[in-house]
């Protein structure tokens, strides 16, 4: 139905709505309106009315951003309409200069997508949309306004240009960018350079608004020009302190010219700090010029200018007051080492002083770690690799890093220990809440602190030794300030942290006996730490400790403990003095006892409590320091007392939220490794180790029968579900498999079918119990193959059945449910059912043919409630939700492989429901969903090619077997569009995108071609008219080739000649494409 056409007072209550409004039913509505105006015949009419004739700036920007979603359609307008809008706007910001700068914004925007989608069009043989330069000259010729319009254009053009729309084929971006890079990108960094000296010949009035406004335009568009992709990486910004700028050759005059790089630094000493940290933001693409652009005594010069400009900057530092502008200027130096040697930089005339100013700043910027915290990484980069880099460096010129790397290292321990009793004064956030930051500045630290090692660890046994006899002090003394002593432990933190980082910095290194010796001078004062820290259990704790304390002994595990030591190593010798430890034998059991104390004592602790279960789990994984853990009486007593009562974090009470139990599958995966040592076949020793969980699950089920306590019933399954799930992933054997399900089966099993059918609406019950019958079902080496004259596979396979169906039954009563609501309370719970039937499909243990033989409905059931589940999900939802779509794709590939007699038995909804699933799949940037849709494909087309092959025979036998190949052949040929269509996204996928997984996808290719002849030749025909004349004669040799020497069967040779065929048709496709003279590839776009 049309849209109405809404009259202007109308338009504009809904732009109201849309930005001012606080109700968001109304700004739904408006959004649902604002999509039917694109989709109407009277849009651009409508547009213009809110340009012309509205009021506000808000009415403009609503016409601005229904045309920018109009051009961006993926059906294009005429190009005639599209040059209208294009003019139309151009004579309107011309005519209203005075425009909101963000209406201005969004108009150009629609300016830049015209431009950048119609690049290669032609008119009148003209490519007609590349002459937005020319038009922008004419606004440089005008007023300031225009002349800033003019510059936004640019800026715009340049940046959209660059941005990657993944809804389009990446083939067809990559041409425009690299047509535009060679054709236009160098003139307009050119002018905006030219303009920039201008400005900055004129005298600059700070309080000038438009002066300012151009200022910024112009280095935003410098800005963009420099952040170009320039060969097509699409580089992570994440990844910011790897990145090279690969500026192209051609510009070389440009960046060799001393003028350019001084422009920019008179630029930044010249503008206020707004404008001054987009100065040094182009330097620091300046400064990450790839190398290979200069010869050798270039690149030396153009260092020389850039470190001349470090040192008026650090000389005139008033500048980095500003935040922006010290952010800037850390990413600038960081970039200075990613792009340039130790080597080169010591051999610059200013290196000593500027390396002294440069130290100064960053032992300044240490002290005063409030001030914009998130630019020290980059400080620390810069040091970093200069001190990696000491032993490489072959100049005779002194790199004067042993005198100041120390000094860094002892800055940034000085000045973390100083802001303890700031934070906790003056309730500050402390800095080490953010671990993931703190972990990232320590590993760059302790390369820093390798740089003179003996001064470092000198340094730091000090004030260890100085705070712990302050620490013992306070403790001591009758008055006890808790103020006092949480200062004292937030710095014993810090330090503990510290010795960790030195010590697990000799993985990097290769380390002397006098460094083992010092890694054991310091290790010595943690352990004593320990012992003092422990003895003041349980009455207090320290939660920050406690986590310093665990990361240490992580270090020390993978420095000092396993098969990576050397028994003769140093680190032991101070230790056995001091401790009596001897050994890595010794340091186990210190190991183990730590690990119990935390776990006995600080079960309420939930961060303390999964960093030590995680210790263990990772000191559980070797099996030879599982030989040597199970002698450890700790260790004894853990196998023996796993119960709340002697490990309180067990315990299933109202005062741990559902969250904290997940802590236990960890605690049990290890537990579990543990008994396996020496386990074998005493099926005792394993029914004493269960016991605590035998008790648990016998009181479930009397409160169950007796339906009272509930909710302590629902707490404790929980606790089980997540104990098994720990337990079955760790039983990797036949015999210890058999043992747990001989366990489990089947009085324990139907307790939790009961709980999925009570407590199907509550996913924090019902999760773990899936996640359970999930890892129940995993074949993981092989231990799921039982005896011959056993019926597990069977039985196990049945209580899934039952467990999928009920909870599939029950999720669907729950009806339509809120986008926040559907993945935990619905789609979470369908993706591990999902995972759990594909693991028995493929798991080998069950023989499904038996269930139809014997008339059991347990397998025909799961099936029919893999389907009712999958309709009531939309295919967005299947690929919006990573682990839906990755146990939904892998399942449907074992139900194409094995089980074509269900798939051809669907109704024909529901097998278009799954075509078009693997349609959507198939260019799913997830490459096990594009691989998994691939093969599921091609099963599929193998399975209607032979049913084909074997009608042409006629036998009367054939006929009798293929009913469900007919059924299959019948809804193939009343569909025909559906494999058609999978083709052409094969095609396209081959031809014109990055394919990645270039094997699977030539798999189903052959078969669609073989059943789909006279389409293919359409689409081939399509492409090749679709090129210029001289083009054609090469994509016709391209075709032939493809399908030079592929004879028309499916058979595995001729399967493998046509995937080699297809690497050589996709490079040689490529290359003629790529080459001068051939049309924009999006001609095709029309086969997806």
């Amino acid at each position: 139905m049309a849209l109405r056409v809404q009259s202007l007072a109308e338009l504009e209550v809904l732009c109201n709505h849309l930005y001012e409004g606080t109700d968001l039913a109304q700004r739904m509505q408006a959004e649902k309106v604002l999509l039917e105006i694109i989709d109407s015949p009277e849009c651009l009419s409508q547009c213009q009315l809110l340009l012309e004739q509205g009021t506000t700036s808000y009415a403009q920007l609503l016409a601005a951003t229904c045309l920018s979603k109009l051009v961006s359609r993926a059906s294009p307008l005429p190009i005639e309409q599209r040059i209208d809008i294009r003019n139309y706007i151009l004579n309107y910001v011309a005519s209203q200069p005075k425009l909101a700068p963000f209406v201005i914004q969004a108009l150009v925007q629609v300016i830049a997508k015209i431009t950048k989608l119609g690049w290669f069009e032609v008119l009148k043989d003209q490519l007609i949309f590349r002459d937005i330069i020319a038009d922008v000259k004419k606004f440089l010729q005008g007023t300031v306004d225009h002349y800033i319009i003019g510059v936004m254009i640019l800026s715009e053009l340049t940046q959209e240009m660059n941005l990657v729309d993944y809804s389009r084929p990446s083939a067809k971006h990559r041409k425009i960018a690299t047509s535009f890079r060679d054709t236009s990108l160098k003139d307009i960094l050119m002018l905006a350079c030219s303009l920039l000296k201008e400005l900055l010949a004129k005298p600059l009035t700070l309080q000038d608004q438009q002066q300012q406004s151009l200022a910024m335009q112009l280095l935003k568009l410098v800005l963009n020009c420099l952040n170009f992709d320039f060969i097509g990486n699409s580089a992570d910004e994440s990844a910011d302190d790897l990145c090279t700028v690969q500026i192209p050759t051609n510009w070389r005059t440009i960046f060799l010219e001393p003028e350019t790089l001084d422009l920019f630094f008179d630029l930044y000493h010249s503008l206020p700090p707004m404008l001054s940290q987009l100065a040094l933001s182009c330097l620091v693409q300046f400064a990450s010029t790839r190398r290979s652009l200069f010869s050798n005594p270039e690149r030396a010069k153009y260092l020389g200018n850039l470190i001349k400009g470090v040192k008026q900057v650090l000389e005139n530092p008033q500048g980095l007051s500003d935040p922006g502008n010290y952010h800037e200027f850390c990413r600038f130096l960081a970039r200075l080492k990613t792009n340039y040697q130790l080597g080169e930089l010591v051999m610059v005339k200013d290196y000593p002083e500027v390396i002294q100013l440069i130290a100064n700043f960053t032992i300044t910027s240490l002290q005063h770690w409030e001030f914009a915290p998130n630019s020290v990484h980059y400080l620390l980069t810069l040091w970093q690799r200069m001190v990696a880099s000491v032993p490489f460096v072959k100049t005779a010129e002194p790199h004067l890093l042993d005198t100041y790397a120390p000094e860094i290292t002892k800055a940034y321990i000085t000045s973390r220990l100083e802001c303890v009793p700031v934070v906790i004064r003056d309730g500050l956030e402390d800095p080490l809440d953010d671990t993931a930051t703190v972990f990232q500045q320590l590993e760059q630290l302790c390369t820093v602190s390798r740089c003179e090692y003996e001064k470092t660890c000198t340094f730091l046994v000090q004030l260890f030794d100085q705070n712990a006899q302050n620490y013992q002090k306070l403790l001591h003394s009758s008055s006890r300030n808790p103020l006092e002593i949480t200062v004292q432990e937030g710095c014993l933190a810090w330090l503990v942290y510290f010795v960790g980082t030195f010590v697990g910095g000799r993985l990097t290194y290769t380390s002397t006996d006098e460094h083992d010796a010092m890694d054991g001078e310091l290790s010595c004062r943690v352990f004593q730490l320990i012992s003092l820290m422990d003895a003041q259990l349980p009455q207090s704790s320290n939660e920050k400790v406690e986590l310093a304390i665990l990361w240490f002994l992580d270090q020390f595990r993978k420095t000092y403990v396993g098969d990576q030591l050397q028994h003769t190593s140093k680190v032991y010798a101070r230790m056995s003095e001091v401790l009596g430890i001897t050994d890595d034998n010794h340091v186990l059991e210190t190991f183990m006892t730590k690990i119990v104390t935390n776990l006995k004592y600080r079960g309420r602790c939930e961060p303390v409590i999964s960093r030590t279960l995680q210790f263990l789990n990772d000191l559980s994984v070797g099996y030879s320091l599982l030989k040597k853990l199970v002698k450890i009486e700790a260790v004894k007593f853990m196998l023996q007392n796993h119960t709340n009562k002697h490990f309180p974090f067990l315990g299933v009470s109202d005062n741990y939220s559902l969250s904290d139990l997940r802590c236990r599958t960890v605690f049990y995966t290890a537990l579990t490794r543990l008994l396996m040592v020496d386990l074998g076949e005493d099926e005792d020793e394993f029914e004493n180790f269960m016991l605590p969980l035998t008790v648990s699950f016998e009181s479930v089920t009397q409160i169950l029968n007796s339906s009272f306590e509930q909710e302590e019933a629902k707490r404790m399954l929980i606790g089980l579900a997540r104990d098994l799930r720990g337990i079955a992933f760790a039983l990797n054997t036949k015999t210890s498999y058999t043992m747990l399900f001989d366990w489990m089966y089947p009085a324990y099993i139907s307790v939790l079918q009961r709980a999925i059918e009570l407590w199907y609406r509550e996913p924090a019950c019902t999760t773990p119990i899936l996640k359970l019958m999930a890892e129940f079902m995993q074949n993981r080496s092989q231990r799921l193959n039982f005896d011959v004259s056993s019926p597990n596979g069977i039985l196990l396979f049945r209580e899934a059945s039952k467990m999928i169906c009920t909870y599939g039954n029950q999720i669907l009563s729950l009806g339509t449910l809120s986008k926040d609501q559907v993945y935990p309370l619905k789609l979470k719970g369908i993706s591990i059912c999902y995972s759990a039937l594909k693991s028995a499909l493929c798991g080998n243990y069950v023989s499904f043919g038996v269930f139809k033989l014997y008339g059991d409905n347990h397998f025909d059931n799961v099936l029919q409630a893999f389907v009712k589940m999958l309709l009531s999900v939309s295919h967005s939802d299947l690929l919006q939700y990573r682990k839906l779509s990755q146990s939904y794709y892998p399942l449907l590939e074992c139900l194409t492989q094995d089980h074509m007699s269900f798939i051809t038995s669907l109704e024909p909804r529901v097998l278009i429901y799954i075509l078009t699933s693997i349609s959507e799949g198939l260019t799913a940037v997830d490459t096990i969903v594009s691989s998994s849709c691939c093969a599921s494909l091609d099963y599929i087309v193998t399975y209607l090619f032979k049913h084909v092959a074997k009608e042409g025979k006629k036998t009367l036998r054939c006929r009798e077997i293929s009913q469900d190949g007919q059924r299959l052949l019948y809804f193939m040929q009343r569909n025909p569009e559906v494999l058609q269509q999978m083709m052409s996204i094969l095609m396209n996928t081959i031809i014109f995108e990055d394919c990645r997984n270039q094997w699977s996808v030539s798999r189903p290719l052959l078969g669609l071609i073989l059943l789909n002849e006279k389409y293919f030749s359409e689409l081939r025909a399509t492409l090749i008219t679709s090129q210029p004349d001289s083009k054609r004669e090469v994509l016709d040799q391209c075709f032939r080739n493809l399908m030079e020497g592929v004879e028309q069967n499916l058979l595995v040779k001729n399967r493998d000649r046509f995937t080699q065929n297809m690497s050589v048709f996709r490079r040689d496709m490529a290359e003629a494409l790529r080459s001068e003279g051939a049309s924009d590839p999006s001609n095709l776009d029309m086969m997806s």
